[in-house]
């Protein structure tokens, strides 16, 4: 768990950024740890945002973290076990069996950020990591956390009926006793190529961690998901809850242009009605022009995200 004995170094992202490791209880794979990412705030503050990553990906977004630095929070990251800067040698990437594994992460990470000094914080999670996060909400998380932030969280598979209902049950059933059996998929670099400076996008960022095009999950990833997802509808969450994602999906058939101006992972859809039942105190925001991960989208999209999030922390009083 997370103290204030933790040994900070300089991170990848450059001046201002510090990482950590925490090492935690070996599991089914041999060694684990998690990574946490900090960038103080610009002034002193008992604030801080910390910041959950999806499937097939690493904390990489400096410019949020700034953004959030600069109006007051202390921004934090958690690199999740097996992703990122936490991955192991021979370990295999983004291996779950079940997502309260992550739960130890971000205890370890809320660790952190009390010991720093902090008296409140909120939760930001995205894509894999806005079901984490919002799972999490529902069992008995650290009353310093006073809000919840989903920037578009897979809160359902976006699969036709068939395979939805009937297929990722069956491998969920077959993952509890043949977990590292792969589930192949579809290769495509749509999301990728409205990304990576390579293909003409905006951003850069390590391709051995968040790869172009997103690996086969196994068995035991999909049993875990869909676990996860049946069982947060049971649930509510306490706490305010911003929901965000954008206006509209990319569908089969769509060309590249659509790929740069909306969710080429998700459903939006599905994100909206689920999203609203996450509890009592849900407010719904969509953007016209963003992308899965509307923290990458164009830089109009961007600016309107942080002023949604910095006003409605305000409103919350946050």
């Amino acid at each position: 768990m997370g103290t204030d004995k933790q040994i900070w170094k300089p991170d990848v992202l450059g001046p201002g950024f510090e990482m950590t490791y925490v090492q935690q209880p070996d599991d089914y794979s041999g060694k684990v740890r998690c990574t946490v990412v900090r960038r103080c705030a610009d002034a002193p503050s008992n604030r801080a945002i910390l910041y959950v990553h999806g499937f097939s990906d690493y904390f990489f977004h400096k410019e949020m973290a700034e953004m959030f630095a600069g109006n007051g929070y202390n921004f934090y990251a958690v690199d999740l076990r097996k992703y990122g800067r936490s991955l192991l040698p021979g370990q295999r990437m983004f291996q779950v069996r079940d997502i309260y594994e992550y739960f130890a992460d971000i205890d370890a990470a809320i660790d952190i950020i009390g010991s720093d000094g902090n008296s409140e914080a909120v939760l930001l999670g995205h894509s894999t990591g806005g079901l984490t996060t919002s799972l999490y909400m529902t069992e008995a998380p650290s009353p310093m956390i006073k809000a919840l932030m989903l920037n578009s969280p897979f809160l359902a598979w976006n699969m036709p009926p068939l395979i939805r209902d009937v297929a990722i049950p069956a491998v969920g059933m077959l993952g509890r006793f043949m977990p590292n059996v792969h589930v192949h998929q579809k290769a495509d670099r749509g999301y990728a190529e409205s990304l990576s400076q390579e293909y003409g996008g905006e951003w850069s960022y390590r391709k051995d961690w968040k790869p172009d095009v997103m690996p086969d999950p196994d068995m035991g990833w999909v049993r875990a998901i869909d676990r996860a997802q049946k069982e947060l509808r049971k649930r509510k969450i306490g706490v305010p809850v911003l929901l965000m994602h954008s206006a509209a999906s990319v569908r089969k058939g769509d060309g590249p242009e659509k790929y740069r101006g909306a969710d080429a992972i998700l459903d939006v859809k599905s994100i909206s009605k689920y999203g609203r039942l996450l509890g009592p105190d849900v407010t719904e925001v969509n953007f016209e022009g963003g992308l899965h991960d509307l923290a990458l989208s164009r830089k109009d999209v961007r600016a309107k995200m942080y002023e949604v999030m910095l006003g409605w922390l305000r409103e919350e009083r946050v």
